[in-house]
């Protein structure tokens, strides 16, 4: 690929890091572990753009027919959709064929592409009306045979929750097959796309009102962070995401400040996904409640944000035991955790309202956002102190490194406000969902609220110190400019001084006698030097001459 090529595509490209030292990759990173839409990964459209048939399609067979039965199933049911009046499903056969965003093909090997397709990390949880049971899942056939779940023993099921961390094409067609799951949950949940381009064949197009609220599934998208030390750990970092089969991607934030953050250090922020989807049923259907969680990975180079945030429980008395925790870092392990600690009045929502078993992980996003709003706090308050003391930026000639901060941050907040409100008018507030007859979610309205309400507060503080930084600047530059005014005064002055005594000078330089020169120095003193004097007078009084002649000449 020429540099001309990657130029083209830079829209489309994460923003370097300022360091000309430092590399988004470290050296002799594989591969399948680069991002898509990079330097390194380059043109993404090799796959075809939208209005092009699919290479990916062309290229990658389906697996061949077993006893004439076919092994995709799911698979060949998502071709027929996009063949006939679901076109955006297009890219859900891709990802399925690659088994990860379609435009990695061509760093993918057959045994990574097999590795991915393969890969299965699922925690079946049943609930009894006493307890839960956990089952893990780490393959395909494991899976299968769980789907769907039924009562065993003398213990009746009340609901059932398949939490998949990841996804993969085994766990799509195992799932989506079994439990005849609308492709659509499938196809929100592999991307994280904030804007598109007209060619881009990863466009999700929003349904109608009317039509999402029909569904049985819901998406919420939220921003994770995490700190790390230093740029190899960022890197490293990276190139975890690029092991994700999901398409999830590491900005960093760029908002070092000096004295205040290790060198080299960085917090890195993570727009992610949950996704939950609940199998519809008739009113008098008795069988249990059957829902699907699908989580994100969780990166496990760098740290937690300020150490994660605290247990929703109260904490034990003195005299009582403190129960174990599972490892912090681990959104699956937290969330699964969560579930299998709800309290009995929530399982027992469950029939009535099968959006109780969600409330739990939302509980982890709000967690999240609070940490995100603590955060972008901190940064603006360091942004206001680096503009009233001009010690803190001491290293730069002007303000243009904290405008730039600045530029990140009201990029930022209306993306942030958007995936917010998006989780109260499209979840929380929600009416009509599955055959829920209350609404568990409403509980958390509030939350939401006051992240909602947190985000404008502080959009509009970053338009504020916008305001500032730009006036401030406006400041320096116009003493910037009075200086080199007064600059160019003097040399105006300098100039006036020496161009009269050059035009005197070449006048009497006519003369060709040397011997006469004695008595022309005086002549010339005599006439340069109040020829000087009145130059010097008019170009100082100028503007008052002027003014003069315009008065006497009306």
């Amino acid at each position: 690929m020429t540099a001309a090529n990657v130029r083209k595509w830079q829209p489309y490209m994460p923003r370097k890091i300022k360091d000309s030292s430092s590399q988004s990759y470290p050296p002799g990173t594989p591969r399948p572990l680069i991002l898509p839409h990079t330097e390194e990964a380059g043109d993404p459209y090799y796959i075809g753009d939208i209005y092009q048939q699919s290479q990916v399609r062309l290229q990658l067979s389906k697996p061949a027919l077993n006893n004439g039965a076919s092994l995709t199933p799911y698979l060949d049911h998502i071709d027929r959709l996009t063949d006939n009046g679901w076109p955006q499903l297009r890219y859900l056969a891709d990802w399925m064929r690659v088994t990860t965003a379609p435009p990695k093909l061509k760093l993918l090997s057959q045994e990574d592409k097999t590795e991915r397709a393969s890969r299965i990390k699922v925690a079946l949880l049943a609930f009894d009306a006493v307890s839960v049971t956990r089952h893990d899942v780490s393959t395909a056939e494991q899976l299968a045979s769980l789907c769907p779940p039924s009562s065993t023993g003398s213990k009746e099921l009340v609901s059932c929750l398949f939490v998949v961390e990841d996804l993969s094409r085994d766990v799509i067609e195992t799932l989506g097959s079994h439990l005849d799951i609308d492709p659509m949950f499938f196809r929100g949940h592999i991307s994280d796309y904030t804007w598109y381009n007209t060619r881009d064949p990863w466009i999700e197009l929003p349904d109608i009102d009317l039509v999402s609220r029909n569904r049985s599934f819901c998406h919420v998208r939220y921003s994770s962070t995490r700190y790390f030390r230093d740029r190899t750990s960022y890197s490293l970092a990276r190139v975890e995401a690029g092991g994700f089969n999901v398409l999830r991607r590491i900005d960093r934030d760029g908002n070092w400040v000096a004295g205040a953050d290790i060198p080299d250090s960085a917090v890195g922020t993570v727009r992610s996904k949950m996704s939950y989807w609940v199998r519809p049923r008739k009113a008098k259907d008795s069988d249990p409640v059957i829902a699907v969680l699908l989580l994100d990975p969780s990166l496990t180079e760098g740290f937690p944000l300020w150490g994660d945030y605290n247990d929703f429980s109260a904490c034990p008395s003195i005299a009582d035991a403190v129960p174990p925790r599972p490892p912090r870092g681990s959104i699956f392990e937290n969330i699964t955790y969560q579930l299998q600690n709800m309290p009995a009045q929530d399982v027992e929502k469950i029939t009535q309202d099968p959006r109780a078993l969600f409330q739990r992980p939302l509980y982890v996003v709000c967690a999240e956002w609070q940490t995100l709003l603590r955060y972008s706090n901190t940064r603006l308050s360091q942004l206001e102190w680096e503009i009233e003391d001009p010690n803190l930026r001491h290293l730069q000639e002007d303000l243009s490194t904290t405008l730039d901060k600045i530029h990140t941050w009201r990029r930022r907040f209306p993306i942030y406000k958007t995936l917010v409100s998006e989780v109260l008018t499209k979840v929380i507030r929600r009416d009509h969902f599955a055959y829920a007859s209350t609404n568990s979610l409403l509980l958390l309205e509030q939350d939401f609220e006051i992240v909602l309400e947190e985000l404008n507060r502080l959009h509009e503080r970053a338009e504020r110190i916008m305001a500032v930084v730009t006036a401030v600047m406006s400041i320096e530059e116009s003493k910037k400019a009075l200086q080199q005014n007064r600059s160019l005064a003097r040399l105006t002055y300098l100039a006036v001084t020496f161009v009269p005594l050059s035009f005197v000078s070449s006048f009497f330089s006519m003369n060709e006698d040397v011997t006469k020169l004695g008595r022309t120095f005086w002549i010339y003193a005599a006439v340069a030097i109040p020829v000087t004097l009145l130059a010097l007078v008019v170009v100082r009084f100028s503007d008052t001459v002027v003014n003069l002649s315009r008065r006497f000449l009306r």
